[in-house]
Order: C-alpha cells, then sequence, then structure tokens
C-alpha cells in the first residue's frame, strides 16, 4: 500500500459536488491556512482566465504564500489540507506498493478516467480508491456492487491521479495483450516438464505488448532510482523486483509467458543468445533516461528450477563524475587518497564485498586522473561501464583470455595507468607487480573484510613479502549504507550517543555529536532513508608498515601499525557519519566489521 497519512478528524462542512477554486480558497481562509489579504489577491490573480485544470493544480500554480511561514503551497500540502477538510485519510500513491494487475480488473480505464479515480489497494473485503474530488461520491455504489467489496475513499493529488491512471492500465493492457498474443506457454522447468504440448504458441520478443512492458520497466526503474531489476521466474507466475537502496522492493506479478517474452526481448537488445537458456550469459545495454542522459545496464542470465532469471545491473550516469565527497569522502581520507592516486606508479587496491561500491569508486578516481598526457587502460570481467577516455579490454574465459593474459597483453600497450578488474589468482597478482615494478600506476580490487586484510592475501596467494613492500602504496576498503532522509529524520536523544562515545572516544576525535534516527515520510516510502554513501578505510604503506610486512606479521600486527599511520577503521569511519546526522548506528553496525 502507498504511504498514507494518519487519520484525519471529521469534515469541517457538508459540501456536495464537484470543487470550485474560489470556494477552496474561501476554505482556506476559514482555517487561516491562508490570509485574507492573500485570499483576495489569489481571487484577482486566478479570475484573470478560465482554466480547465483541476482547482488544486490552478491553485498550486499560484503559490499562494502560506499563514504560519510564508512558504509557497505546493500541491502536496493543499491536497493534504483538502483530506483533513473532507475528514478523509491524505495519500502520497507509491507505484511500489500498488498491485497493478488487480488495480485494472477493478474497473477500466475509462470508468477512471471519467471519475478521476484510481484502486491502490484490493483486498479481499475491501478496494482502496484515490481520488481528488473527495465530495463527489456517486460512483461508490456502483464499485462496490461490481467488485463486492467495501470501498475506502483517500485523497490524493490530481496530477498523482492523472499520472498513474494512464501508467497503470497501459500497463496491464499491455501485459493482458502479451499474454493473449502467447497463451500461456511458459518456459520448461523442473516442475513444469509435463506441461510440455499443451500449448504450442510461445510469445514473440518483438510482439508489441511484449515491447511496451518491456519500455516501462526500464522506465519505471529509472524513475524509482533503482541499481538493479530481477526478473524471476517462479512456479506459478514470474516476479520483478528493484533494489533501491540496497533494498529489493516487489515491483509487479505476470504471467511466466509474459515474463519469458521480456526476458527474450531485453537478451535479444543485449545482443546475448535468445535460444540458448541452459548456461548463464552476459550481455550489456545502453539506453537513455526521460531525461535524455544515457544509461548503460549489464545483464545476466542464469538458468534456475522454473526458467531463466535475468538481472540487470543500472549504471548511474553520474556516477563516473562523481568527487570523493559526492562518494561520501570524509576530509581525512580524502586528502590521503588524492595524495595516493598522485604516485607515479606502484600498486593500489580496493577491497570490500560484492555490491559495496568499489567500481564507482575507482571509475570515479581514474576518469579524474585520465587526462590526455596519460594512457589510461583496463581489463574487465565484464566492462562494467563504457568510458570514452579509458581503453577498457572485456576478459574472455572461452578463449583463455584472463585477467593475467589482458595485463599481459597490456603491457604492450604503452600503458601509464593500468586497471585490473580483480586480483583473482597468483598469476595475476604477479603480473599487477611486475607492471608496478616497471613504473606502471595498477588500480585492482580484492575481497576482503579490511584494509589490512587485502596484505595477508596477496602473501596467502604466493607473493612475497618483499615484493608487496616494494609495490604496494595502500589499500582501501569500503562498504555502502544508507543515508537518513533529510526531509523526515529527527534528533535522536537516546542511547546512540552513549553507543558513540564508545566508539569514538577511545580515538580522541573532537567535534560534537549530532545523531539522528529515521522516522519516514511519503518522500523516502516511510522507510526514513533516501539514498546510500560509501564507508571508507585507508591504509598506506608507510616505511614502519613495511617493517611488519617482511616479518611475515599476524592481521592484528598489520591493524596496529595501520591504525598508528593514520588509518580509521571502518566502523569508526562509520560512527563519525552518524555523529554528523547523515546516517544511523544501526546500518554502520551491520555493514562494518567489529572494531579490536
Amino acid at each position: 500500500m502507498s504511504a498514507v497519512a494518519k487519520p484525519k478528524p471529521p469534515a469541517k462542512n457538508t459540501h456536495r459536488g464537484p470543487l470550485d477554486w474560489r470556494l477552496l480558497v474561501e476554505w482556506l481562509s476559514q482555517d487561516g491556512v491562508i490570509s485574507a489579504d492573500e485570499a483576495r489577491r489569489t481571487v484577482a490573480r486566478c479570475s484573470q482566465a478560465e482554466s480547465a485544470q483541476h482547482p488544486l493544480v490552478r491553485l498550486a500554480a499560484v503559490a499562494m504564500a502560506r499563514a504560519s511561514d510564508g512558504k509557497p503551497l505546493d500541491i502536496e500540502s493543499l491536497t493534504q489540507w483538502l483530506a483533513t477538510r473532507a475528514g478523509l485519510d491524505y495519500l502520497r500513491i507509491d507505484p511500489l506498493k500498488v498491485d497493478v494487475g488487480k488495480v485494472a480488473d477493478t474497473m477500466s480505464a475509462g470508468y477512471a478516467e471519467r471519475h478521476r479515480v484510481l484502486p491502490v489497494q484490493v483486498t479481499g473485503s475491501e478496494v482502496v480508491i484515490a481520488t481528488a474530488e473527495p465530495f463527489l461520491t456517486d460512483w461508490v455504489d456502483e464499485v462496490e456492487r461490481q467488485s463486492r467489496r467495501t470501498v475506502r475513499r483517500v485523497v490524493a493529488s490530481p496530477l498523482d491521479i492523472h499520472r498513474y491512471t494512464a501508467e497503470f492500465f497501459s500497463l496491464a493492457k499491455s501485459v493482458r495483450a502479451a499474454q493473449k498474443a502467447g497463451g500461456n506457454a511458459g518456459a520448461a522447468s523442473f516442475e513444469q516438464l509435463v506441461e510440455l504440448g499443451k500449448s504450442n504458441k510461445q510469445l514473440d520478443a518483438n510482439d508489441q505488448g511484449v515491447v511496451q512492458v518491456v519500455d516501462w520497466l526500464w522506465t519505471y526503474a529509472f524513475d524509482q532510482r533503482a541499481s538493479d531489476i530481477h526478473l524471476e521466474p517462479r512456479r506459478e507466475q514470474g516476479v520483478i523486483r528493484f533494489r533501491i537502496d540496497g533494498v529489493l522492493h516487489p515491483v509487479y506479478q505476470m504471467p511466466i509467458g509474459v515474463l519469458n517474452a521480456m526476458t527474450a526481448r531485453i537478451k535479444l537488445l543485449g545482443r546475448m543468445d535468445v535460444v540458448e537458456k541452459r548456461r548463464p550469459q552476459d550481455g550489456r545495454i545502453k539506453t537513455r533516461n526521460p531525461r535524455g542522459d544515457e544509461i548503460e545496464m549489464r545483464l545476466s542470465t542464469l538458468p534456475t528450477a522454473f526458467g531463466e532469471k535475468m538481472v540487470m545491473r543500472i549504471f548511474d550516469p553520474d556516477t563516473a563524475v562523481k568527487d570523493l565527497d559526492a562518494l561520501g569522502f570524509a576530509p581525512h581520507d580524502s586528502q590521503r587518497w588524492e595524495a595516493l592516486v598522485k604516485r607515479p606508479y606502484g600498486i593500489i587496491l580496493v577491497t570490500g564485498p560484492t555490491g559495496s561500491g568499489k567500481t564507482s569508486t575507482l571509475y570515479s578516481t581514474l576518469k579524474r586522473i585520465a587526462t590526455e598526457e596519460v594512457n589510461v587502460s583496463t581489463v574487465e570481467d565484464p566492462i562494467e561501464m563504457i568510458e570514452p577516455s579509458f581503453n577498457q579490454t572485456q576478459v574472455q574465459v572461452q578463449l583463455d583470455f584472463g585477467f593475467a593474459e589482458g595485463l599481459r597483453a597490456l603491457m604492450r600497450q604503452d600503458p601509464d595507468i593500468i586497471m585490473v578488474g580483480e586480483i583473482r589468482d597468483l598469476q595475476t597478482a604477479e603480473m599487477a607487480v611486475q607492471a608496478a615494478l616497471t613504473g606502471h600506476l595498477v588500480f585492482s580490487t580484492l575481497h576482503t573484510n579490511d584494509a589490512p586484510s587485502a596484505i595477508t592475501r596477496l602473501m596467502e596467494l604466493g607473493v612475497p613479502g618483499y615484493l608487496i613492500n616494494a609495490t604496494m602504496l595502500g589499500v582501501l576498503a569500503q562498504r555502502l549504507v544508507r543515508t537518513l532522509c533529510k526531509q523526515c529524520r529527527q534528533e535522536d536523544e537516546g542511547a546512540s550517543r552513549e553507543a558513540l562515545d564508545a566508539i569514538v572516544k577511545p580515538w580522541k576525535i573532537s567535534g560534537g555529536y549530532k545523531p539522528y534516527k529515521p522516522v519516514g515520510c511519503v518522500d523516502c516510502r516511510m522507510t526514513g532513508f533516501m539514498g546510500r554513501m560509501g564507508l571508507y578505510e585507508l591504509l598506506t604503506v608507510s616505511e614502519a608498515f613495511k617493517e611488519k610486512v617482511t616479518q611475515a606479521p599476524s592481521i592484528d600486527v598489520l591493524r596496529r601499525q595501520a591504525v598508528a599511520d593514520g588509518m580509521r577503521p571502518l566502523r569508526l569511519a562509520g560512527a563519525l557519519r552518524v555523529a554528523e546526522g547523515l546516517t544511523t548506528l544501526e546500518e554502520v553496525l551491520t555493514a562494518t566489521p567489529p572494531l579490536d
């Protein structure tokens, strides 16, 4: 269900019929929302020309000054006030929480447009319907009779109702058209093999209904700030989920045949083998979002028990040009990182689990140092984002062209800066060391829990300590945490301060604490969080650190020396962000390893 405000007090009037802007101005003045002078000015301005716009839209365009603080009344503020006046709940429609299929089954598109209403939730006994005309109820009895459910009305913005009426019914129509074109045919799965032969009619990936559903899917994902799209075949139906701020949200359920056709359509556009469904495949697509910005999408398919699953990783077009502050670097680490990447040769590693933002950090850093005077070459698996200022090479295992082979070939391409997607084995590690020894700046990634562990991991692979000391410049470990929504966060006077003290005080870092806690509002879908930021732990290799490496040390010895050299552990970095009011201690404790 979409975000609904708390129940409102009873209506202040018994008005019946459509809204009129003059009446709304009178009510706003009566309720003290606007002053009498503002009411007179609004009437004078709106009387100059007639308009077919909804009265709320028309008044929002005038930007009336609120009596309490002088701020302009926007469409949402006016809609919330109207809900209170009508004695109904206010609702900000969240398309992620609306079952579009049930919406279309409740009423026709023509009926919804005619009465300016939109179903937003359907249960066994109730249908919740959004309206921007709370005093028009002539449609309620008919909907209750047809749906055999009780109607509960909520007030929503007329702009949202108009927009989502078109989107929801258009999507439902496209899905029905695609399903009709292909029947109920689905891909063979472990539990559906006995169904073969019942329907030989398969959906065409170029069927217009399928094309429209795929176009909707991408536009919708871009609009909702999704980082990943999951198309998942299940036993009875297909499921679409979006990952937003690191959390998966169910978006839509559709017939398995339609989902398979969507997967085929996307594979076709990604230049993948549409017929091959028995083995994983990778592909990529470049498209544009509604603003016209180019969007890179990396595709991955995987055979599952019920068919072929597809995941699309969406890359933010602004990622490669973010500065360190936008990525989440604190000034302490930002200055040290900038000094590190300006070194002429050596190895710099970025570590962290999958999905921790390593690619964003590397691309952003390389983008800034890739001037016309230097040759930046990469070998990746796969190429995450196409960047014109780099020379990018794709690993192709089936051709015996791995990271080590790619790095060896790059060495003959007169590079200045080399980025290796990942160091996975001794052969690749040795090639990276050789590249650094011959005067190249090498960037790469490792999967370790923290920065000091990267040194011991290289030693476990078989790289001698003296070669690590000769080439290693530094290691950056990172994590991603959700950031608090600035619209609704509240200062936290509770136990957070004590917990922060326990983490920060031993490090003798000065500065006031101002922790906040999540609340939830319509802007953040009642989660309390909006967006994500990085937490960083930067180890720089000093002479004292090199002495510890040559002695085959324990990880604790390396960590203590790194801290003495200025490294702030991930949990401390997170605690400082909590103290700044940017995230919560719970987010940090979940994402970072404990302090020893």
